[in-house]
């Protein structure tokens, strides 16, 4: 429990920091944050243990660890993106509260052996949430977007409690290891089953549970909306892998379908809205979607292949999406400016912003030798290993499709007229740290091997 406890010193450390508030050390106070964070980050990989606590309530082990770091990483460089932002935030303690509480909520999701220890966590790691989608206070839309977001959270964590209910009624059973041996397949356990998958659709933007994806995505500030893509959904995933395959491993043949079905609808729905889109924002949102469509065919391998491929590309997709939120980041802060349109000519007069969002949108799209193209090459191998080739065709082809509206964007930069493009912006040195933090992930995980090796070791599938 050790990643815990860390960021439960964290949220003390930042609570005697509202305690003592003053608006005048924001700035100070920041970067003290950050430098705890990036401790909290370094200490994730010391000291650690395997086992269980509670009567297997919580467990760990070195798979689990490994995926605390990774979200501790993700926190580290959201907090370094929203540096220029935070900083003259009137709630900069706040905004740290809700973060740690969230990211806390998704460790003991992680570790959890027990249905109650789980729904607890999920509680913790959503309702900071939707207060956080609202900290722009004087925008309505995020407000609209907080309001959002605790609806659809509501109405899946009320599926997901039904399913719960339904489960121990069937099996007596709230206990992982007990649910997975009283398992029996009956009409019952089906529906109950079908409640909790459709409880996690929600919270990964799952089609057609996605509804609320861009709405949300849009209003909120940038920030919130990068930590929303990429930790809270990373979170999600593991769990939803860990669940699928150590709990309900005796009803692969249902999840499969399921699987099947959704990640079709996912990829082809989310690429065909985000064809359309011209908010940057709302862009990335359906991408997103996309993108989890690809997720979903790694998971549905049900092997060590298909959660070692799960695990490799939300590591790659955390550079890549953090490195993309970075550069709209930098670009609102200073121009208020969200549109694709308003990227037109900017590799003029920002060329260092333009190739790390090109490298970015090409590590998304999957483009070679980009670290996304061995990503999703991990994810499309792992799914087709099941002898399902049509599904694997079908994503293969959508890849195709969505390089056209990545390559929107690196044409509006690169080659697009613009009298008037967006003026030289003079990056700060905190925000800075993160991007070359993305595009060192990007390139790392894309050349060195060993990444995909040494997770594979670390998975067990069913």
């Amino acid at each position: 429990m050790k990643h815990e406890l860390l960021l439960c010193g964290l949220l003390f450390a930042v609570l005697i920091l509202k305690i003592s508030e003053s608006n005048d050390q924001n700035r100070n106070w920041t970067l003290i944050i950050n430098v705890l964070l990036t401790l909290n980050f370094v200490a994730g990989f010391f000291f650690n243990s395997s086992g269980e606590l509670f009567n297997g309530m919580f467990k760990t082990n070195d798979l689990l660890q490994l995926e605390k770091n990774i979200l501790n990483l993700g926190l580290l460089i959201v907090s370094l993106q929203a540096y220029p932002w935070i900083k003259t935030h009137r709630h900069l303690p706040e905004f740290y509260m809700l973060i740690l509480s969230t990211l806390t909520g998704m460790f003991f999701m992680i570790s959890s052996g027990h249905m109650l220890l789980f729904y607890i966590g999920l509680e913790l790691s959503t309702i900071p949430m939707a207060a956080l989608a609202n900290f722009n206070l004087n925008k309505r839309q995020s407000s609209e977007a907080g309001m959002k977001m605790i609806m659809s959270s509501a109405f899946s964590s009320a599926l997901l409690l039904m399913g719960i209910s339904l489960l121990y009624g069937t099996t007596g059973a709230l206990s992982f290891s007990e649910i997975s041996t009283s398992l029996t397949g009956s009409p019952l356990q089906l529906f109950s089953f079908v409640l909790l998958f459709t409880g996690f659709a929600f919270k990964l933007s799952v089609v057609p549970f996605h509804f609320w994806t861009a709405d949300v995505y849009e209003g909120a500030p940038i920030p919130v909306t990068a930590y929303l893509s990429v930790v809270s959904k990373s979170a999600v995933a593991f769990v939803f892998v860990s669940v699928l395959y150590h709990v309900f491993g005796g009803l692969s043949t249902t999840w499969y379908f399921l699987l099947f079905l959704t990640a079709v609808l996912t990829i082809g729905i989310g690429n065909l809205f985000a064809i359309r889109q011209q908010n940057i924002k709302r862009f990335l949102a359906f991408s997103s979607i996309a993108q989890v469509g690809f997720i979903l065919i790694g998971i549905s391998a049900g092997s060590q292949e298909g959660e070692a491929s799960v695990i490799y590309f939300l590591l790659i997709y955390l550079f890549s999406n953090l490195g993309a939120f970075g550069v709209a980041n930098i670009i609102s802060t200073a121009t208020g400016k969200e549109n694709i349109d308003d990227y037109k000519g900017l590799y003029k007069t920002n060329p260092a912003l333009s190739w790390i969002l090109t490298i970015s949108l090409f590590s998304l799209a999957g483009v070679p030798p980009t670290a996304g193209f061995f990503g999703k090459l991990f994810l499309l191998t792992a799914g087709a290993s099941t002898g399902n080739y049509i599904l694997a065709g079908f994503a293969s082809i959508n890849m195709v499709i969505s390089m056209y509206y990545y390559l929107r964007i690196v044409k509006a930069m690169f080659m697009d007229p613009n009298e008037t493009p967006i003026a030289s912006l003079t990056m700060n040195r905190v925000p800075g740290i993160a991007l070359v933090i993305c595009l060192v992930g990007i390139l790392i995980t894309g050349f060195y091997g060993g990444i995909y090796s040494f997770i594979h070791t670390l998975s067990s599938g069913i």
